[in-house]
C-alpha cells in the first residue's frame, strides 16, 4: 500500500505486513492472528474457510473491537454466511479513532486475506468504521460490497466514487450519530445503493434481530455470487423487527 493512496501527500501512509502469527481460539473454529506490520501489530480473529475463495473484513467503531452491532454480529457472520464458503476477519485497530491508520488496517486485513486466498471481498464497519470500511472499498479494488452500520459522515466524502456496491443500515432513534448521516451518504453515493431503516432502533441496532441477520446475510451472499446489485431503500417498523 504506497504513500498517497489516501490522498495525504504530508503523511507517510506506507503499511507493510512483515509476518503473521496466528494461535486457535480454544472452544471455537477460528484463530487470534496478529499481523506484524511496519506500522505496529494489527489483532484480529479469523474465521478460516478452507477451500473458499470468497473473505470479508469486519472493523468497529472509534474504540475498536471485533463483535460489532447487534448483539455481536460480527461473530454471527461465519456461520451466516457458511453456505458461501465466505472466510469472516474480525480485525481490531492498531490507533482506534484515527480514520487513515484505520483505513490502513482494514487494507492491511484485505492484503492478508487475498494472501491467503480470497479473490472475492467485502468490508463491513459499525459507526466510525462504517466510514472507514466506504474508504477502504474505494481504494482496494478486490472489494466487491460494503455495509456501513450506523456510519459517520466524516470520512465519506469522496463516496461517490466508491465504485461499488454499498449497504447503509441505520436505526432511527439513534441518538449517537442520527440516522441522516446514513441518508446524506446514501443521497452522495452511486448506484448500486441501498438503505434499511429500522423504525426506532439505536445506535447499536440492539432491537433489529434476525431481521438485521437475514438482510445482511442475503445482500452479501449475492454480491460474493456476483449477483446483479439494486438500489432502493426498506423501513422496517418496530414491530416488524421484534417479530422476527
Amino acid at each position: 500500500m504506497a504513500g498517497n493512496t489516501l490522498d495525504e501527500p504530508e503523511q507517510d501512509m506506507d503499511l507493510r505486513i512483515l509476518q503473521v502469527g496466528a494461535l486457535p481460539l480454544e472452544g471455537e473454529q477460528a484463530f487470534r492472528i496478529v499481523l506484524q506490520t511496519t506500522r505496529g501489530e494489527i489483532e484480529g480473529i479469523l474465521h478460516a474457510v478452507e477451500g473458499g475463495t470468497s473473505a470479508m473484513v469486519c472493523v468497529g467503531g472509534a474504540m475498536g473491537g471485533v463483535d460489532g452491532p447487534a448483539g455481536t454480529l460480527y461473530g454471527r457472520l461465519p456461520e451466516l454466511l457458511a453456505e458461501g464458503q465466505v472466510t469472516v476477519l474480525r480485525l481490531n485497530y492498531r490507533h482506534p479513532n484515527n480514520f487513515l491508520e484505520c483505513v490502513l488496517d482494514t487494507l492491511a486485513g484485505c492484503s492478508f486475506l487475498q494472501g491467503i486466498g480470497a479473490t472475492a471481498l467485502a468490508l463491513a464497519g459499525h459507526s466510525f468504521g462504517g466510514a472507514v470500511v466506504v474508504r477502504a472499498g474505494q481504494i482496494h479494488p478486490r472489494v466487491s460490497g460494503v455495509v456501513a452500520f450506523a456510519p459517520q459522515v466524516y470520512g465519506t466524502q469522496e463516496v461517490q466514487e466508491l465504485g461499488k456496491p454499498l449497504l447503509l443500515v441505520h436505526g432511527t432513534g439513534d441518538n449517537i450519530l442520527p440516522h441522516l448521516a446514513s441518508e446524506d451518504i446514501y443521497g452522495r453515493a452511486r448506484d448500486p445503493k441501498q438503505i434499511v431503516l429500522f423504525e426506532e432502533d439505536d445506535h447499536m441496532l440492539s432491537r433489529a434481530g434476525g431481521r438485521l441477520d437475514a438482510i445482511v446475510t442475503d445482500w452479501l451472499l449475492a454480491r460474493f455470487r456476483g449477483d446483479p446489485a439494486e438500489s432502493g431503500r426498506t423501513e422496517i417498523a418496530a414491530s416488524d423487527a421484534a417479530a422476527t
